[in-house]
């Protein structure tokens, strides 16, 4: 019951952010923010679904040089989003790795997981909302297809971008976040 509770919540939060998107009421809480602490927040929520599912998280986060100005809290949702799928597409005994740098005028952080992968007819159409590889009534993997669209929207609200990159199905995929300092 539970586990649905927040499933439910999660939908109903997705459909809520998309609508503002959508508006253009989406808006950013603009402060000092230090982005190694804010993808180490999100590794440590998503912990416990990586461990009931005995998928293995790897960290290599840089310490943060200085505070950006970024929302911490979207931020986390960014990062949160990109875990959580690569959680759900990784099976048990798998990987998934995190990778935070900072470079001279960018910071890159890499989330790469030893999953399913992503087909290559679908991978231009990955941040796509209402968008999934498999549309299937009979599909695994449940959400709404909005996940990765929200990502892409608040990662270009923060004057960044984001990449997904994959070398077929069962070969895993890594999504890229690219933040300016």
């Amino acid at each position: 019951i539970e586990r649905s509770i927040k499933s439910q919540l999660q939908l109903i939060d997705d459909l809520l952010d998309v609508s503002r998107i959508i508006t253009g009421k989406l808006e950013l809480k603009i402060r000092a923010t230090n982005v190694t602490k804010v993808l180490q927040s999100a590794i440590e929520m998503i912990q416990p679904a990586a461990a009931a599912k005995n998928v293995h998280v790897k960290t290599q986060l840089a310490e943060s040089p200085a505070n950006v100005a970024a929302d911490p809290d979207r931020l986390q949702q960014v990062f949160s989003n990109l875990l959580s799928n690569a959680i759900k597409f990784t099976p048990p005994g798998g990987t998934i790795s995190a990778a935070l740098i900072y470079e001279e005028q960018w910071i890159r952080i890499t989330i790469q997981d030893s999953g399913e992968g992503i087909d290559s007819e679908f991978l231009p159409h990955v941040f796509d909302r209402f968008r999934q590889a498999d549309s299937s009534t009979t599909r695994v993997h449940g959400g709404l297809g909005l996940g990765l669209a929200i990502v892409r929207y608040l990662t270009q609200l923060h004057g960044g971008y984001v990449e997904a990159h994959s070398e077929g199905k069962g070969k895993g995929a890594a999504f890229v976040v690219i933040l300016p300092r």
